[in-house]
């Protein structure tokens, strides 16, 4: 299992040149991986261009980048542009984001999710392996061809939790990535039905990403009511809640990977026994707790 981080979103006049600062010591820590969440600062593929750009040996993907609001053609020449800044190292990870976000900010109609993934995937994905569509559907169309000059395809993932979804994932992407979804979720519905259909689409074994509020400390307990207030939106956005329903667990806290080293590989090792390929930790506490982290994920990811 690779070790990846969840990198924050800076803000203020220097917030790329942070954010620049975070992707060096991810790369100088080890860690194969970084990623950054589409919300309401800096765009995320833009801003993963700019900060990764002199920063070598470390992929850099979105997790994840919202469908509704840009074209999937417009996705796409962003996402190859993003690859050829970045020497190949780019990830493109979508998602379907939340009725709240998609229906009451940008206005969007929210009500046939899973065929807007469906056709949005029929033109992002030929533009994303550079070649030619032309498709016209019932909630988009698109005909046009990219003449980004990308030798390689660009990897996709895309955010799946239902087995529609999920499906999707496995027959027309590289797998998935996950928030809010701990070991035995993933061990008992993810793992196996996006294999599952992997295997019958005749696809390669599918990537399983899974992103998780971590904190290596001495005081959990400390650490549990810091993730109960950081996390408490996710618990009622219903396609996580149903998530952690299937975990039999409360809230956020009890997703939260905390504790000190031993406890935290422990947890690690659940993750990747159940099938996750790349874990990526999210560091959410203060810089003395976050110094800890980083410092584990660097040992862990050296192993």
């Amino acid at each position: 299992m690779r070790i990846g981080v969840m990198l924050s979103e800076r803000g203020g006049a220097d917030a790329l040149g942070k954010l620049a600062d975070d992707v060096r010591r991810a790369a100088d820590d080890g860690l194969p991986s970084a990623w950054l969440s589409q919300i309401f600062g800096v765009e995320a593929i833009t801003a993963l261009s700019v900060a990764g750009r002199g920063v070598p040996g470390i992929e850099l993907g979105t997790a994840v980048v919202p469908t509704y609001p840009r074209h999937p053609a417009v996705m796409a020449q962003q996402a190859r542009t993003a690859a050829l800044a970045l020497d190949g190292r780019f990830t493109l990870g979508i998602g379907l984001s939340h009725k709240v976000v998609i229906e009451g900010v940008y206005g969007y109609d929210f009500g046939r999710p899973v065929r807007h993934m469906d056709e949005y995937l029929s033109v992002l994905v030929p533009l994303l392996n550079g070649e030619n569509v032309s498709f016209e559907g019932e909630t988009l169309k698109g005909s046009i061809g990219l003449s980004a000059g990308n030798e390689a395809r660009v990897p996709l993932l895309l955010a799946a939790l239902g087995p529609k979804m999920l499906k999707l994932a496995a027959e027309r992407a590289d797998g998935t990535v996950l928030w809010m979804t701990g070991p035995a979720t993933v061990r008992e519905h993810i793992a196996p039905t996006i294999t599952a259909a992997a295997k019958a689409a005749g696809r390669d074994e599918p990537r399983i990403v899974c992103a998780l509020p971590t904190c290596v400390t001495g005081d959990p307990e400390r650490a549990r009511e810091q993730a109960a207030q950081t996390f408490a939106m996710y618990g009622d956005l219903p396609s996580y809640r149903a998530m952690m329903d299937r975990e039999g667990v409360a809230g956020p806290a009890d997703l939260a990977v905390v504790g000190d080293e031993d406890t935290v590989a422990a947890r690690l090792e659940e993750l990747a026994a159940a099938g996750v390929t790349d874990f990526v930790a999210a560091p959410f506490m203060p810089d003395d707790e976050q110094g800890r982290t980083r410092r584990f994920l660097k040992a862990a990811a050296a192993r």
